[in-house]
């Protein structure tokens, strides 16, 4: 998925990360999260991919807007609202901050853009990418989350997720993505496509 100055934003870090941090707050929290719920909102920032008006990070990735969105959510489902923002929060404060070009974390307060922008196949990104992909799917196995994926009552959700998978491929041919993190790209493309079809009995 392009952005600005040409730069790419691979999915797998975000979900990978996304996962993590919520599955923390949660634990931390002693509160139950939506697995799918938690792998849409890691990526939904970059909606404004999709949006033609809108810059790729900017106003969707804004903290503030983030965060004042949330409040009615934690008004009506306290503390469990906390693993879910942790989710979409993560996708401009880690992911986008680190790698891949500069994000409007305080638009529109302020134009300026933030960020390490270390190379988004930079070796350390893509060993970051991987290194997170694989504990998420530690985690997920030693929780059986990745039993309760397949039994998830938002289970549709998982269509956002894989379309950031897959669009990698359907926009670009041959896939210009790193070939360490192609696994990950398919092994979560196909688990999610999966749980889609089996919650459909297709």
């Amino acid at each position: 998925m392009k952005n600005q100055g040409g730069h790419k934003t691979y999915a797998v870090g975000h979900l990978s990360l996304g996962y993590i941090i919520s599955k923390s707050a949660s634990s931390l929290l002693k509160v139950e999260i939506d697995t799918p719920l938690i792998f849409a909102l890691s990526v939904l920032p970059d909606i404004d991919i999709l949006i033609p008006f809108l810059n790729h990070r900017g106003p969707t990735h804004f903290i503030l807007i983030i965060c004042v969105g949330f409040i009615p959510l934690f008004i009506i489902y306290g503390k469990k609202a906390v693993p879910y923002l942790a989710a979409i929060i993560q996708h401009p404060l880690l992911g986008d901050y680190l790698s891949g070009g500069k994000i409007q974390l305080f638009w529109p307060i302020s134009s300026n853009q933030y960020g390490i922008e270390l190379g988004i196949k930079n070796p350390i990104n893509v060993a970051t990418e991987t290194i997170a992909f694989t504990v998420m799917l530690l985690i997920m196995l030693k929780t059986r989350d990745l039993h309760r994926l397949f039994h998830s009552p938002n289970i549709i959700t998982l269509i956002i997720p894989t379309f950031t998978l897959v669009s990698p491929t359907l926009l670009k041919f041959p896939i210009d993505v790193p070939s360490p993190l192609i696994p990950p790209h398919i092994i979560l493309a196909t688990l999610f496509i999966s749980a889609i079809l089996a919650k459909l009995k297709i």
